[in-house]
């Protein structure tokens, strides 16, 4: 009996001793992707490192086994197997095979993530915050008065909420002059430029957008999302003259605007034209809302690009994802026509047959951006006053894994650039 409790006793020991490892795939048979991504940012908090396998099992992520770790997967219902160090050193065996299309990406330390938004309720909701939340990935809220007194290098990562930068209020002028929150959009705006020395909104706006620029050239992560895009680029285009309408800022435009644009500014578009009458819902013809909402819902898709993991690890690690066709949805900016996209801009996501851009990347000084167009990649057509969409519903969505991409993604250990 003594022999036999003691083979039972060596039994487990060993197997326990070589079970040191966990994978949480982020293939099909994950049950919560969104969530392994705030497991994933919760475990760098706690110095963990973690190791993101490229193109294996969709983007899966492997660390140390510890019981801790174990019990916070549980709770929040992320799927994850225990695989001893063999099993580990077999898979990295595999990923580094030249072969393959497949590269291991190390996690090490978790960036410090801001949200620029107004502090009042917005008649919309905010796919970032809202899958942030959801991940159980702490963020601060940041706006106009902390960028201008300087506060942005604190931060590695910043999301620009749905916002104009062009001072215009949205172009909202038409449809919801008369709204309550409109109204009261335009005096908080008025009344914090007056505070910081500004004589019109859209002098404040230029001014934080001047100020993102640098953040960005400095080495920060910059995503934004919908009009927060364009209207970014159109500000810096624009930074040399007035293109708001008196409704606006109280005076005229200046005359024949388009013709002095000036594109070098940008980070993403060029040759642009703006939309001039101010009641119409437009910034410009960079968005291909026009195009899109003449696709049938069911047809309104993007492929996402494949690159390769060895050699392009950014881009690689922005589109990892448990499918390559994703469902398309609307937006104030719902996507880019490629038209007016720079040639030096990487087009990470495309729906092809319309020529239009969906989420695109690029570098500026030392930091990078990325832009991914539409509101809300759960809800086709979201209109103002909606309510906002409950992620409990959609736990394995591959338009959200895009924004949590962009997360983890300023983690990661940079490699020498291979030549």
């Amino acid at each position: 009996m003594k022999k036999i409790s003691f083979l039972i006793l060596l039994i487990t020991f060993s197997a326990s001793s070589f079970a040191s490892y966990l994978l949480i795939p982020m293939d099909e048979s994950q049950k919560n992707h969104l969530k392994a991504y705030g497991i994933a940012y919760w475990c760098l908090e706690r110095n963990v490192e973690v190791q993101w396998l490229l193109n294996y099992r969709g983007g899966s992520f492997m660390l140390k086994s510890a019981k801790a770790i174990q019990d916070e997967l549980l709770i929040r219902g992320v799927s994850y197997e225990i695989i001893p160090d063999a099993k580990s050193t077999a898979i990295l065996s595999e990923i580094g095979n030249p072969e393959k299309n497949t590269d291991v990406v190390k996690l090490l330390k978790p960036p410090k993530m801001a949200v620029y938004s107004p502090s009042g309720k917005q008649p919309w909701d905010d796919a970032v915050t809202l899958v942030l939340t959801y991940a159980e990935i702490p963020y601060e809220v940041i706006y106009d008065k902390q960028i201008i007194q300087g506060n942005l290098p604190l931060y590695d990562w910043l999301h620009l909420h749905h916002e104009d930068f062009t001072g215009q209020y949205g172009r909202f002028y038409a449809n919801y002059k008369n709204a309550g929150w409109y109204k009261k959009q335009v005096q908080d705006n008025e009344a914090m430029a007056l505070e910081l020395g500004f004589t019109k909104v859209s002098d404040l706006k230029l001014s934080v957008a001047l100020e993102i620029k640098k953040f960005t050239a400095g080495g920060g992560f910059l995503f934004s999302m919908c009009s927060g895009t364009d209207s970014y680029d159109i500000s810096l285009a624009a930074m040399d003259i007035d293109i708001c309408e008196n409704m606006f800022d109280g005076d005229g435009t200046t005359p024949d605007y388009n013709s002095k644009l000036n594109y070098t500014n940008t980070f993403a578009f060029k040759d642009f034209t703006l939309t001039t009458n101010p009641n119409i819902y437009e910034f410009s013809n960079i968005d291909a809302t026009p195009f899109h909402i003449r696709t049938p819902e069911n047809r309104d898709k993007f492929t996402l690009f494949e690159f390769s993991a060895k050699w392009d690890p950014v881009p690689t690690m922005l589109t990892q994802n448990h499918t390559k066709i994703v469902d398309g949805f609307m937006g104030q900016t719902t996507a880019y026509d490629k038209r007016f996209v720079k040639s030096d801009v990487l087009i990470l996501g495309e729906n092809k047959s319309l020529n239009s851009a969906r989420y695109i990347h690029g570098s500026f000084g030392k930091g990078t951006w990325t832009f991914y167009g539409g509101h809300d990649p759960e809800d086709y057509q979201h209109f103002v006053g909606d309510p906002p969409t409950d992620l409990n519903l959609h736990p394995n969505s591959p338009g959200y894994r895009l924004i949590l991409n962009n997360v983890l993604f300023p983690a990661a250990k940079k490699k020498k650039q291979k030549t």
